[in-house]
C-alpha cells in the first residue's frame, strides 16, 4: 500500500511536466436539431412560468417560517405551508424536465431561474395567510391559463397544452377550492370562538 501511495505521488508530480497539463476537450457533437420545435412565445412563457412557480414556493416558505416562530406557534399552518412550498418547487422542476425533454435546455440555463422574490413575511392571523395563499394560487392559475392560450396557437404544441391542462390546471383548481374551503371554515370558527377558533383549526390541519 505504501509503495502504491509513493508511486502515485511521484506520478502526480512528474506527469504534468512530462505530458503537460491534462485537459478534457470534448466538445458538443453535431446532432440533428429538427426535433427541437418548442420555440418562440410559447418557450418564453414556459420559462416565465418556471420562475412564477419558484417565486410561489419561496412565498410559501416565508409563510411556513412565520407560523413556525415560537411567538406564533401554529404548527398546523406551518406544516401546510411548507408542504405547499414543496409542491410549487416540484411544479417548477417538472416544467424544467419538460423543457429538457423538448431539447430546450442546451443553452440559457443560467438565466432560467432568477433570485426568487418574497412579497410578505408576516401575517396577523391564519385567516390573513390563507387569503394571501388563495390569491397566490389564483395568480398562478391565471398565469397557467395564459401559458396555455399562448401555446395552443401552434398546432405542434398540442402535447404541451394537453400536459398543462390535464395535470397543472386541474391541480390548481383543486388547490384553490381546498384553500377557499379552509378559509371559510376558519372564519366561521373565529367568528364564534375568536382566537380559540384559530387555535382549534390549527390542530386539525
Amino acid at each position: 500500500m505504501m509503495k502504491f501511495l509513493v508511486g502515485f505521488c511521484i506520478l502526480a508530480v512528474v506527469a504534468p511536466t512530462v505530458f503537460g497539463e491534462l485537459k478534457c476537450s470534448l466538445g458538443n457533437p453535431e446532432l440533428p436539431t429538427e426535433w427541437i420545435d418548442l420555440r418562440g412565445d410559447c418557450l418564453t412563457a414556459m420559462r416565465n412560468q418556471i420562475q412564477k412557480e419558484i417565486d410561489a414556493s419561496y412565498q410559501y416558505l416565508a409563510m411556513g417560517a412565520h407560523f413556525s416562530r415560537d411567538t406564533v406557534n401554529r404548527p398546523g399552518f406551518a406544516e401546510m405551508f411548507f408542504k405547499s412550498a414543496k409542491e410549487e418547487r416540484e411544479h417548477g422542476s417538472k416544467l424544467i424536465e419538460y423543457l429538457s425533454m423538448r431539447g430546450q435546455l442546451t443553452d440559457g440555463v443560467t438565466d432560467l431561474i432568477r433570485t426568487p422574490s418574497v412579497q410578505k413575511d408576516e401575517w396577523e392571523s391564519g385567516a390573513e395567510a390563507l387569503e394571501d395563499a388563495l390569491k397566490l394560487e389564483i395568480q398562478v392559475t391565471k398565469s397557467i391559463r395564459k401559458l396555455i392560450a399562448t401555446c395552443e396557437k401552434k398546432p405542434n404544441y398540442y402535447h404541451l397544452v394537453d400536459y398543462l391542462t390535464g395535470v397543472y390546471l386541474e391541480e390548481q383548481l383543486h388547490g384553490q377550492r381546498e384553500l377557499a374551503g379552509k378559509l371559510s371554515t376558519l372564519k366561521k370558527m373565529m367568528t364564534n370562538h375568536g382566537a380559540l377558533g384559530e387555535f382549534l383549526f390549527d390542530k386539525e390541519l
